[in-house]
């Protein structure tokens, strides 16, 4: 069986012929315009989306604070996930500090396995004196942001594309309709017998 070999004529709906029709046209500015705006909407709201992001990541940076506290007890150690059996690099354990009002806070906070009891560790905490997680480092912090605006530019491009798509074949569901109703006048013609 020999294979039948296409030839694709690129721009073919940009081109003046007469097998082109109007819809042609319209399908074309269509993916025209789709492939436009889905390039510049996806970096426009990418840049949006790391920039809030970083503002995120400023202010959960800029509200923590360093304290000394005093380890209460012995953290444990060799305490491994139970699902992965991954081990902890940090372990909840008691630490009391004073902040600047001399109010003593006893929490349990992240502290590196195995640290003995009375020894000073430096834990963060927000401005109301709660003991929360160290802030991400400058280098998560890039990472945080570049991961935030890729994906937001991605979902924005593809939000786009999936517009163009259902307006591209709503524009071909039509051409069908109109093609339809032009062969429903012309097709009985093509019965008659000329004589």
């Amino acid at each position: 069986m020999r294979k039948v070999k296409r030839t694709k004529v690129r721009g073919w709906r940009w081109r003046n012929n007469p097998l082109r029709h109007h819809s042609d046209a319209v399908e074309a500015w269509v993916v025209l315009a789709t492939r436009a705006t889905a390039m510049a909407g996806g970096a426009a709201v990418g840049v949006v989306g790391a920039q809030a992001m970083e503002s995120v990541v400023e202010r959960q940076r800029a509200g923590r604070q360093p304290v000394a506290a005093v380890l209460l007890e012995t953290a444990p150690t060799g305490v491994r996930d139970v699902a992965t059996g991954i081990k902890y690099d940090h372990v909840k354990a008691k630490v009391r500090w004073n902040d600047g009002n001399g109010v003593a806070h006893t929490v349990k906070a992240g502290v590196k396995p195995g640290a003995e009891a009375d020894t000073e560790v430096t834990v963060w905490t927000d401005g109301q004196g709660r003991a929360v997680s160290e802030p991400v480092s400058p280098a998560e912090a890039t990472a945080r942001v570049a991961l935030a605006g890729t994906g937001v530019a991605m979902a924005g491009c593809l939000v786009i594309l999936v517009g163009g798509l259902t307006v591209r074949l709503r524009v071909e569901r039509r051409a069908t309709e109109r093609w339809g109703e032009e062969w429903d006048l012309v097709g009985p013609q093509w019965g008659r017998t000329t004589g």
